[in-house]
C-alpha cells in the first residue's frame, strides 16, 4: 500500500517512538523510510533590555557543524534499526524556519504516501506549539501521529 514513509524526526523520545511504528510499518509493507531531520535557520538567543542586545551566537559554519553531529547522533539509531530490519532507508536534512512546509514539500517531492509523526497532548501541544498539527492543517499526504 505505502511504497515510502516519509518520518520527521527531532531526536526528541517521542519522536524516537514514532520512528520505532513507521519503521514497523515499513516493514509489513515493504517500504521505505524517509528520515528527515529540518534544521533551523541560525539560531541567535536575544537577550531584551533597553535597546536588546545578541548573545550566544555562533558563528555559521560551528553552528551547522554541532547541529549535523547532533542530527547525526539521534538519526544513527533509526538507521541501525532500519538496517537491522533490512527496511530501506535515506536521510534527508534541510534548513527552513517553517518545518512543516519543508515537511510537506518532501513528502510531495519525494512521492511519500503517507507521514509518520508524533504528537504532543496538552498544555506542552499550546505552549510549544505543534508542527504536526500545520501538517495535519496543510498536507494532502495521510499523516499517522504517534502518541
Amino acid at each position: 500500500m505505502f511504497r515510502n514513509i516519509l518520518v520527521p524526526t527531532d531526536g526528541t523520545e517521542l519522536s524516537r517512538a514514532a520512528t520505532l511504528r513507521a519503521m514497523a510499518l515499513a516493514q509489513k509493507e515493504g517500504a521505505r523510510l524517509t528520515f528527515l531531520h529540518v534544521l533551523p535557520e541560525r539560531l541567535v538567543t536575544f537577550f531584551g533590555g533597553e535597546g536588546g542586545m545578541f548573545v550566544n551566537q555562533v558563528p555559521p559554519h560551528e553552528f551547522a557543524a554541532q547541529a549535523r553531529k547532533a542530527v547525526d547522533a539521534f538519526l544513527a539509531d533509526a538507521e541501525a534499526a532500519a538496517k537491522a530490519g533490512n527496511v530501506p532507508f535515506e536521510r534527508v536534512m534541510r534548513k527552513s524556519s517553517s518545518p512543516y512546509e519543508v515537511i510537506i514539500d518532501e513528502a510531495n517531492t519525494r512521492g511519500c504516501g503517507l507521514m509518520a509523526s508524533h504528537g504532543r497532548t496538552g498544555v506542552k501541544a499550546l505552549v510549544l506549539g505543534s508542527e504536526t498539527q500545520k501538517v495535519l492543517t496543510y498536507s494532502k499526504i495521510p499523516v499517522l501521529v504517534h502518541r
